[in-house]
């Protein structure tokens, strides 16, 4: 695609995660799966912690909330110390668990939940957070030029810092100037852009954003990021518009720094 000159401008550039500085099999087919192979060997193991006994709480709020929607799972309060009560409640846990990630929720109590067991992961060796090879020279060859660099995913912040603490490049967290997770708003709203700009204490127009998703570049655009549609293999394909109105590259080794010739 050649190369993109980064607008001179810019002081600090802002990454999504998945599709991005990371392949999306990797959530789908190493972090995704993990959660659901591993949901009920976990609640036994750590079923006694009071931070898996609050995961529970918090899942069981959620299964309240959605007890009128379609195919929804209770879970149960345990009504004795029985073995067979105790299984009965964690095998809910997992249904329940399996049902809100075959639709591609996103639910404080699932996010909780998942960022637990991939924390545990993570620490074991289980899962190490896969990187493209052009991200961390690119991100170092930035910060030698003097910008910042910033995360900004839909997964939580927690989750964010344990892919890259653990990651296939060994842990990379000190190439980060700081994280952003939706806390501080949808991906795909513009006042998200905005808030972000603020809290690192520059203009909308002093960032870059890399991402694959096109309605997020558009979100940026509208509170005047610049914004670069990153085309990674098993990324989802663009339109013809979308080629056409966003700038695109297909690694990060793309970007052009004036300021650093």
């Amino acid at each position: 695609m050649g190369l993109l000159p980064v607008p001179a401008e810019v002081r600090a550039i802002l990454l999504d995660i998945e599709g991005t500085t990371t392949p999306i099999v990797f959530v789908q087919e190493t972090l995704f799966p993990y959660i659901k192979d591993n949901v009920k060997k976990y609640l036994h193991a750590h079923w006694e912690e009071e931070e898996c006994q609050r995961d529970i709480r918090l899942l069981r709020k959620q299964a309240q909330e959605d007890s009128s929607l379609d195919g929804a799972v209770p879970i149960p309060l345990e009504s004795g110390s029985r073995e067979e009560d105790l299984e009965r409640v964690i095998q809910a846990v997992v249904d329940n668990v399996h049902w809100q990630m075959s639709l591609n929720r996103k639910t404080t109590a699932l996010k909780q939940l998942q960022g637990h067991m991939w924390r545990a992961a993570y620490a074991t060796g289980h899962i190490k957070g896969e990187i493209f090879e052009d991200v961390v020279p690119a991100i170092r060859k930035w910060r030698e030029a003097g910008m910042k660099v910033y995360i900004y995913s839909s997964g939580s912040i927690e989750a964010q810092k344990l892919l890259f603490g653990y990651s296939t490049e060994g842990d990379i967290l000190e190439l980060f100037d700081g994280h952003f997770d939706t806390k501080i708003g949808p991906k795909v709203e513009s006042e998200s852009y905005r808030r972000i700009a603020a809290s690192i204490g520059c203009a909308t127009n002093n960032i870059l954003f890399l991402t694959d998703v096109p309605q997020e570049a558009s979100a940026a655009k509208e509170a005047n990021t610049h914004v670069a549609v990153v085309t990674r293999p098993g990324n989802a394909g663009l339109t013809d518009d979308d080629k056409s109105y966003y700038s695109l590259i297909s690694s990060f080794t793309e970007l052009f720094l004036p300021s650093s010739t």
